[in-house]
């Protein structure tokens, strides 16, 4: 029983956590059995045991995820700052150069319907507005008109709709100036919502603050976008439907190299970077630029 105590009051000090030992327990008693009477001898051995597996396996769970969540701060804090930096000039000009690689492609002419975000120039967005333009306006010709949702928050739970458009006036500033579409259209009507749409989405064009290689992207850690992928991914496999392209834009300062971005179970992977020199192939649908 001695051990038994140290173990226990070793264990209590260094995780700083109530055991289901009493402090004035009587560790002096020397008869087991009348204590713990008609339990099996074993079952403090098993017990205490299986209590402190428990206990480390959750305390080793927790300094995991509390590890990745401070290495994604602390990413997040690097790309901000580089961002920041980023003369204007520069990053209009990667902005052409990413938009025109996405509008030449090969996938997105003949999709008949795209989710896209609309850029923040608050938040160093890569610019999606001669993206969205051509999409609503069908500049090409060579297709049928597609239809575009774009995102709209509905609270600070990670909880975002996507709400189809028919024009940029469609849009209107929320709270944190970012525009978004209005709930209902001019005519009062509720938008579509593409959760609730008979048709599949083809390609989805996601922003990030941070990507690498094999398609580890990491967000500004509203996980607004990882919950939506989520759902619209049980929507797919309830209906039967093709998965779409996950296509993200970065900018040459938000490619990482392998094993920069620390990950978790939630985090979405993406099929595709789009950046300025090209695209960074994941899935191979995607055509190399």
């Amino acid at each position: 029983m001695r051990v038994f105590r140290k173990v226990l009051e070793g264990f209590r000090r260094k995780n700083q956590i109530e055991t289901f030992m009493p402090n004035n327990f009587d560790f002096s008693y020397t008869s087991p059995s009348s204590i713990f009477s008609p339990l099996p001898s074993s079952f403090v051995g098993d017990n205490l045991s299986f209590f402190l597996s428990t206990r480390m396996a959750t305390t080793i769970q927790g300094n995991v995820a509390t590890t990745v969540d401070q290495k994604k701060r602390a990413l997040r804090m690097k790309i901000r700052k580089d961002l920041k930096s980023m003369p204007l000039s520069h990053r209009r000009q990667e902005d052409e150069l990413i938009q025109s690689i996405i509008l030449n492609s090969s996938w997105l002419g003949p999709c008949k319907s795209l989710c896209a975000y609309i850029s923040s120039e608050d938040l160093r967005e890569v610019d999606t507005s001669r993206i969205l333009s051509q999409v609503i306006s069908n500049l090409d010709g060579k297709h049928a008109k597609k239809k575009l949702y774009v995102p709209r928050v509905e609270d600070r739970n990670s909880n975002m709709r996507m709400l189809h458009i028919s024009t940029m006036e469609d849009l209107i500033e929320n709270s944190m100036n970012i525009l978004e579409p209005s709930p209902v259209d001019a005519h009062g009507n509720p938008r579509e919502d593409v959760m609730q749409t008979s048709d599949p989405v083809d390609v989805f064009l996601l922003p990030g603050l941070a990507f690498d290689c094999s398609g580890r992207r990491i967000g500004r850690g509203g996980g607004y976008y990882d919950v939506f992928l989520r759902k619209y991914q049980e929507l797919v496999s309830q209906r039967k439907w093709k998965k779409p392209l996950l296509v993200s834009l970065a900018y040459s300062v938000q490619i990482m190299d392998e094993g920069v971005i620390p990950i978790t179970q939630d985090d979405f992977p993406v099929d595709a970077i789009v950046c300025p020199s090209g695209v960074i192939q994941v899935d191979p649908a995607i055509e190399r630029k």
